[in-house]
């Protein structure tokens, strides 16, 4: 051995000492750390424990509660089921006693009324009108309602050309507007982006109320006539009726309405002042003046020149009335009241003479408590297209012959 033999030892044996040492350290901290995590766990155990007692108390507690509640929501539901029945018996019950026992029409007679034909303007002669076709029916019942969809605001009008021979729906939406929707049949319009599935046509001046009619392929609408700001007025309560070619979208036509002093024919309509309609023997048109402004008018158009062929005074009133439409030359009108409720055919006028106010039915609409904004008849499918409060419907109608008894 060297001189630095017992050196080199001493060294290994001290440093060896050093790390007997730091290792003894090291497990005291390992054991240390691993008491703290077990202690942890224990607590965490001892929660849990807890908590599933805790919920298992619960548990029981809400299990007799939610048996109550679902046995009350059982007797709840029956409950409703059974007002529901009777309800529907009552409905039913109530239309077979208006059915058995109908109200009696709502005309007012007076002098103005019952004075006799041409009583009450210049040029209207009160006579009876020449069918030139054979369509002799009248309204039995409004048998059935659907509602198509929403569309637009709460007033506005949508109708099918009654002489066409495509399936276009026509809607054109509010009371001062220039523009109308174009769907290329009904599937199309009651899509939920409707819209995107419509052409638009714009028409060059705003219509007037709901009035409108898509008659031959042609646009029949009334417009305010053009007058100079702060003039004398003369033109004021008149309108303008203008036809409109829907393929070449110009205006074929244009008359003034001869009438003087127009106000909204119906008493629940008030933006609409000459409402349109078509039925088996051609265009019409339901107004009112002031020169009888409790009652309402009602006129034979020529569709091809828009003149006025022939003018009756009705003795049907505007109060209350809402919307009305033609079949087979007869007018029938619509009321309501204020708020909304059940609407109901309450006044019917034939031109023709051949319907006796005895012989008209005087239906109710079905069970929807709404306002009509517009009403369009059409002639080949016997349905009421109906706007109503911004939702399109369609009713079925059911006729009989003018001549049988209700």
């Amino acid at each position: 051995m060297g001189p630095s033999t017992p050196l080199l030892i001493f060294f290994l044996l001290s440093w060896s000492g050093h790390l007997q040492g730091q290792q003894h350290h090291l497990v005291e901290y390992m054991e240390r750390r691993l008491a703290a995590l077990e202690e942890r766990l224990a607590q965490c155990q001892d929660q849990s424990s807890r908590h599933a007692a805790e919920l298992r108390d619960f548990k029981n507690k809400m299990l007799p509660l939610l048996e109550v509640a679902e046995k009350e929501r059982e007797a709840l539901r029956t409950e409703a089921d059974t007002i529901s029945g009777r309800v529907d018996r009552l409905e039913r019950e109530v239309d077979y006693l208006e059915t058995q026992n109908p109200a009696l029409p709502c005309v007012e007679f007076d002098e103005k009324v019952t004075g006799g034909p041409g009583t009450k303007g210049k040029g209207r002669r009160n006579e009876k009108y020449d069918m030139v076709t054979d369509c002799g029916y009248t309204i039995s019942q409004v048998r059935s309602m659907k509602i198509l969809k929403r569309f637009g605001g709460p007033a506005g009008l949508w109708t099918k050309d009654p002489l066409g021979q495509t399936e276009k729906i026509y809607v054109l939406d509010g009371t001062q507007n220039d523009t109308a929707f174009v769907f290329p049949r009904l599937r199309d319009f009651t899509l939920a982006m409707a819209a995107r599935k419509a052409s638009r046509v714009r028409v060059p001046f705003p219509w007037v109320g709901t009035g409108q009619l898509v008659y031959g392929g042609f646009l029949y609408f009334a417009r305010r006539p053009p007058g100079r700001p702060g003039g004398d007025g003369e033109l004021e309560n008149t309108l303008q009726l203008i036809k409109f070619h829907l393929a070449n979208r110009t205006v074929v036509d244009s008359s003034v309405f001869p009438a003087e002093g127009l106000i909204p024919p119906y008493g629940l309509t008030a933006d609409t002042y000459i409402d349109l309609a078509a039925d088996e023997e051609g265009l019409w048109a339901v107004y009112a003046t002031r020169e009888d402004d409790r009652h309402l008018c009602l006129a034979k158009l020529d569709p091809q020149t828009l003149d006025t062929e022939q003018q009756w005074d009705t003795p049907c009133p505007r109060e209350n009335a809402e919307a009305a439409f033609v079949i087979c030359g007869t007018l029938y009108v619509v009321y309501n009241t204020r708020p909304a409720s059940r609407a109901r055919i309450q006044c019917s006028f034939d031109a023709s003479g051949t319907l006796t106010p005895e012989r008209a039915a005087l239906p109710y609409f079905p069970r929807r408590y709404g306002a009509h904004a517009s009403l369009r008849y059409n002639p080949r499918e016997r349905q009421l297209y109906a706007w109503d409060d911004g939702y399109q419907i369609v009713y079925k109608l059911e006729m009989r012959k003018k001549e049988e008894e209700v």
